[in-house]
């Protein structure tokens, strides 16, 4: 009996209910986008008076493939029968025959283990090929067998699906959360991820490795750290620190999606820092299936000559003269996958860095380090963590380079790096504490005796508290940027002897990333402190001074020091505080419906006493303003006077989202509030 041929009219890739059943419904439905390792079902319509098909009297192949050249042996070209029923394991299919309406339903089980992108499908019957179409493969977090699979919804939910999210700032007695649009389902933002991996020099390099490597979201995961910073490529950011000219300002920036677009339009976008970086990266993760969720550690440590050490090097005049630092924050993302490189205790969260620090390989990237091998202190898993173990678990020690060349310590802590470490909570806006997934209690026994290990022949040999000096640094209760306020620092004498001290109290302008600005303070004394004795030291902080000289971060650093020279006695304390900003009210007149007009009123008091130039209201929200920023320009605002501003916008989907605001001006910038949004259906006729 002859082999029956299909005569296909045309092929329903059923693109609707695929997407829903993937989870990639909120990519709408113009495409086909489907997760690995689990099937979807395409129609195959065929031509009137077509011969009934039957399975054994049928003899076709399937052949999807991805990337410029797709080859058996890379498995980005893959081949496949028919058969009663799908695999779960590996690209397979099966059919059902519907004779009444002249179609075959043909399910599709994609491979757990394939490289993830664009693949085309093709029908081969005995050499002659149909082209069915095209369809988009991410990671599956829903998929048992998928390195990136999940077992909790409401996780997945959060991790992959969430277009929204909190970003962690300030110093970790001030934390404050900054709403962000992460937008990983806004028209265009997958293709511009998946453009992404095009544009990494491994893909220019070797196409076919790289498309083959990318079943592997360990080797995503570190592709994408090195292509969200644009050191080494084209990649999407370039970061920036001190001077913003010909470019947005990093706190400007209130969603990944505008960046997004204008990377892919005209190439590496300006300007970027941490917190930018690594939202860029949880949108690329989530949009390619890889679970990702935006973290921040509090007194981060760069420790840039790799001895697990921050040592903090003064001269006679209290002047920094080394290069290691602490930040007072510092934003990376942990990606959720198995490590079968590294034995499966390792598997869960893993650490990446997009932010540019130092090279790793040669290229500035940084891991995918294991949580797990962080907080044990193992330090020879790959990658890169004992760059990140520092960077939460680094002692600190404090060093005096006399003017005769000789070099004392004369303080130090084991607890002063790596605080706080936050990220948004499952379902909520709350803040989740999860230091102790990266590190055992300070001071606890474990912790000391994982650094110990870590340490190996670096080791510091701890010395034990002992009578001195001792600062400490007292704050007022409101610190509002605009306001004159005072702080003052009190020096206690517990030597059983009388100490003659000079007493400095320095207040600097301070980036998040510890890099100390402009003066905006200065005190002094000479003071004979008795033993037991407590002296005072206080500085006024006028708006005068620091008004001129703060960042949009809005950081004071106050360094208080006192030493006896006679008696080589030194003490030395900083403590880093944030302004209070104002609030940007926000009311939404009337319901928010689908392609309805809606206005948000939106009002900020102006809290300097000077007048803000070139004030303007931004708002951005998914499913809110169709995937860019809207800005409305209100002029200047005098002194202790509200800027107002009224922004219309049309939703464009139903559902709860955010509407994100931020205040930009002369003087006063980057503010930003959010408020939560249900939109409505739209009436039917």
């Amino acid at each position: 009996m002859g082999q029956v041929f299909l005569e296909i009219e045309r092929c329903d890739l059923n693109i609707k209910n695929n997407n829903s059943s993937h989870h990639t419904d909120l990519n709408g439905e113009e495409r086909l986008i489907v997760r690995r390792g689990e099937p979807f079902n395409i129609i195959l319509h065929l031509k009137p008076g077509s011969k009934e098909f039957k399975l054994d009297e049928s003899s076709f192949t399937f052949i999807v493939e991805t990337g410029p050249l797709p080859r058996k042996e890379s498995d980005t070209q893959v081949s496949f029968n028919l058969c009663n029923s799908t695999v779960d394991t590996e690209w397979s299919a099966s059919a059902i025959n519907n004779p009444s309406e002249n179609t075959l339903c043909v399910y599709i089980n994609s491979s757990p283990n394939s490289p993830i992108g664009v693949y085309s499908l093709s029908l081969d019957q005995e050499g002659q090929k149909t082209h069915l179409g095209q369809f988009t493969l991410l990671f599956n977090a829903w998929c048992p067998r998928d390195a990136v699979y999940m077992h909790n919804e409401r996780k997945r939910k959060e991790y992959v699906l969430s277009q929204h999210g909190q970003i962690y700032k300030g110093t970790y007695k001030r934390i404050k959360g900054t709403p962000w649009n992460f937008g990983q389902f806004e028209s265009g933002i997958l293709d511009i991820c998946l453009k992404i991996l095009d544009e990494n020099p491994k893909f220019v390099s070797d196409a076919d490795k790289d498309c083959s490597a990318r079943r592997n979201p360990i080797y995503v995961t570190r592709v994408l750290s090195a292509m969200i910073n644009s050191n080494d490529d084209r990649g999407v950011l370039v970061g920036e620190w001190y001077d913003f000219s010909g470019g947005v300002h990093p706190g400007a920036w209130i969603g990944s999606g505008d960046i997004l677009h204008k990377w892919a339009e005209s190439g590496p976008v300006r300007y970027g820092q941490c917190w930018v970086f690594a939202a860029l990266a949880c949108t690329v993760s989530r949009a390619l299936g890889i679970p990702c969720r935006v973290v921040t550690n509090f007194r981060s440590a760069h420790d840039t000559d790799a001895n697990l050490v921050i040592e903090n090097l003064y001269n006679d005049n209290a002047e920094k003269i080394s290069s290691d630092s602490i930040w007072n924050f510092h934003v990376w993302v942990d990606s959720w996958m198995t490590r079968p490189d590294l034995g499966p205790e390792y598997d869960g969260w893993q650490t990446s860095d997009p932010t540019p620090q130092e090279p790793s390989d040669g290229v500035f990237c940084c891991g995918p380090a294991s949580l797990r091998a962080i907080k044990e202190g193992e330090l020879t898993k790959k990658y890169d963590t004992p760059f990140i173990f520092a960077e939460v678990n680094a002692d600190v020690v404090d060093m005096l380079h006399l003017s005769n060349g000789e070099v004392i310590r004369f303080s130090g802590s084991t607890k002063s790096v790596g605080c706080f470490i936050s990220t948004k909570a499952v379902g909520s806006d709350e803040r989740h504490d999860i230091t102790h997934q990266y590190k055992y209690p300070e001071g606890s026994k474990e912790e000391r005796q994982v650094y110990e290990k870590a340490q190996h022949h670096n080791k510091l040999q701890q010395r034990g508290e002992e009578p001195g000096l001792h600062l400490k640094i007292k704050l007022a209760d409101n610190m509002i940027l605009g306001s004159d306020f005072e702080v003052y620092t009190v020096l206690t004498n517990n030597h059983m002897e009388v100490r003659t001290c000079n007493f400095l109290f320095f207040a600097n302008a301070v980036s998040y990333s510890g890099k100390r600005g402009e003066s905006c303070g200065f005190a002094s004394d000479k003071v004979e402190v008795l033993p037991g004795e407590e002296r005072r030291l206080s500085l006024k902080l006028k708006y005068d001074s620091y008004g001129s000289v703060i960042t949009s971060d809005r950081l004071i650093q106050l360094s208080a020091f006192a030493f006896d020279k006679q008696t080589i006695d030194y003490s030395k304390t900083e403590k880093t505080i944030v302004l209070d900003e104002p609030d940007i009210d926000i009311k939404l007149m009337g319901d928010a419906t689908v392609n309805q007009p809606v206005t948000a009123n939106l009002t900020l008091l102006n809290p300097l006493p000077e007048q803000l130039q070139d004030c303007s209201f931004t708002i951005e929200g998914v499913g809110l303003t169709d995937g860019k920023p809207i800005t409305v320009k209100t002029g200047a605002v005098g002194p202790k006077e509200e800027a107002k501003a009224s922004v219309e916008f049309s939703p464009s989907s139903s559902g709860s989202t955010v509407l994100l605001v931020n205040f930009d001006s002369n003087k006063l910038s980057n503010i930003k509030s959010f408020v939560n949004v249900v939109v409505k259906e739209g009436e039917t006729n």
